[in-house]
């Protein structure tokens, strides 16, 4: 007997933590850019998992090597080697050009890893004396939800009732030089962990110069600038790395979703060897980070998003998509920001109806997106979108944001 979507809502809501607020569509098919729900309705996925899909749903590159190692070995902890992990390792090592990579799960795991490799070169490399590392981050920041992660927030709903919080953080603006030049002559200072665009926080793009100032005032300083590009990172912003837009080499590296195309958890952390082997045997790890399975699906996932120029799509796309957004007449836009095809439509907060209410309408006409901070719309469709597609999921959002 077929099962309604209500019916797999009441199961959720009756069984599940109550911690998510999802746009109701109960998704049972991907296939590149669209979904279907248990109803058979079609929809154009218009967050890609919060960028992880960047590939496209079910991408049968990556259905065919997960199939094909599944059946031959997917997890020996790293109490043991593999055969996939160092060809992974290689890879990705010499695509994005640093010494060493440490596998992880999570983007939080993965950001976690990078402020634990901050640290320890704070005080083996810096000089720092123990314990007394402070890390800069900025307002608006979204790293994920440990509870470390957490401390360092501006958003009372991230850290809210989850005190005590860890110590170590300065926060200052977000693309604001002048504090962090100041902040930064702290020499108690280990470096700034950033995100080069701010996507949690409604798709927030910093002035130009901006990434790479930073960077030349964390060098003046001798302080490590960290990029977290889980989000922004593999092509989603018009280039492999946002950070490529200002010629920004971070010293260290995060990446997540989008390095597994969808397929399973996967991220990771790169740095050269003066940072990444201040952690030794016994000092830091995970069960999963690092296996075969989930090595040969990221690298085909890379591989998928530079042979098929996912990147200069993301570009040229990202351009219509704003462009067209732009000129909308419409009562509820305030602002349209983005690159690439990472996007976000921001609200007039006096408008008749929330981003929430406008993105039931794009659901009832084929468009999943998902609002974020209460008056932004974030439109980062897969990577494998083309202009006929692209042109059509514009007419609808026009339609909404004019008629509605």
């Amino acid at each position: 007997m077929k099962k309604s979507s209500n019916y797999y809502m009441d199961l959720e809501h009756h069984y599940g933590a109550h911690n998510y607020h999802p746009i109701p569509a109960i998704l049972s098919k991907g296939e590149g850019i669209y979904v279907w729900d248990v109803e058979g309705n079609k929809y154009m996925d218009f967050l890609a998992a919060y960028s992880a899909v960047n590939q496209g749903h079910c991408h049968p590159r990556l259905v065919k090597v997960m199939q094909e190692q599944c059946q031959k070995l997917t997890l020996t902890s790293r109490a043991y080697y593999n055969d996939q992990l160092g060809e992974w390792e290689k890879y990705t090592a010499n695509l994005f050009g640093y010494d060493k990579m440490l596998p992880m799960n999570s983007g939080a795991e993965a950001d976690e890893t990078a402020l634990k490799l901050l640290r320890k070169w704070a005080y083996e490399v810096k000089g720092i004396p123990e314990n007394e590392a402070k890390i800069v981050v900025c307002d608006g920041n979204f790293h994920g939800r440990t509870i470390t992660i957490v401390s360092m927030s501006s958003d009372p709903s991230a850290y809210g009732g989850y005190g005590p919080y860890t110590p170590g953080f300065i926060r200052i603006p977000y693309n604001d030089l002048d504090a962090l030049e100041e902040v930064l002559k702290d020499p108690l200072v280990a470096g700034l962990l950033i995100e080069p665009i701010q996507a949690e926080a409604g798709v927030y793009v910093p002035n130009d110069g901006f990434i790479h100032n930073a960077s030349l005032l964390c060098k003046r300083h001798n302080c490590l600038l960290v990029a977290d590009e889980v989000q922004t990172g593999l092509g989603r912003t018009g280039r492999m790395l946002a950070c490529d837009h200002e010629g920004v080499r971070p010293d260290i590296l995060v990446l997540g979703k989008a390095i597994s195309g969808g397929m399973l958890p996967v991220s990771c952390v790169l740095a050269d060897d003066e940072i990444m082997l201040t952690i030794r045997p016994g000092e830091h790890g995970s069960t999963y980070g690092g296996n075969p399975l989930a090595a040969v699906v990221a690298v085909e996932a890379l591989k998928i998003i530079e042979d098929e120029d996912l990147i200069t799509n993301s570009e040229l796309l990202g351009k219509i998509f704003r462009e067209e957004m732009k000129h909308i007449p419409s009562r509820y836009i305030k602002e349209v920001r983005g690159k690439g095809l990472l996007n976000a439509i921001e609200i007039d907060a006096a408008s008749p109806k929330s981003a929430w209410d406008l993105c039931l309408e794009l659901k009832d006409r084929g468009i999943l997106a998902k609002p974020t901070h209460d008056y932004n719309i974030r439109f980062t469709p897969p990577l494998v979108i083309n202009e006929a597609q692209l042109r059509e999921a514009i007419e609808i959002i026009k339609d909404v944001l004019v008629n509605i």
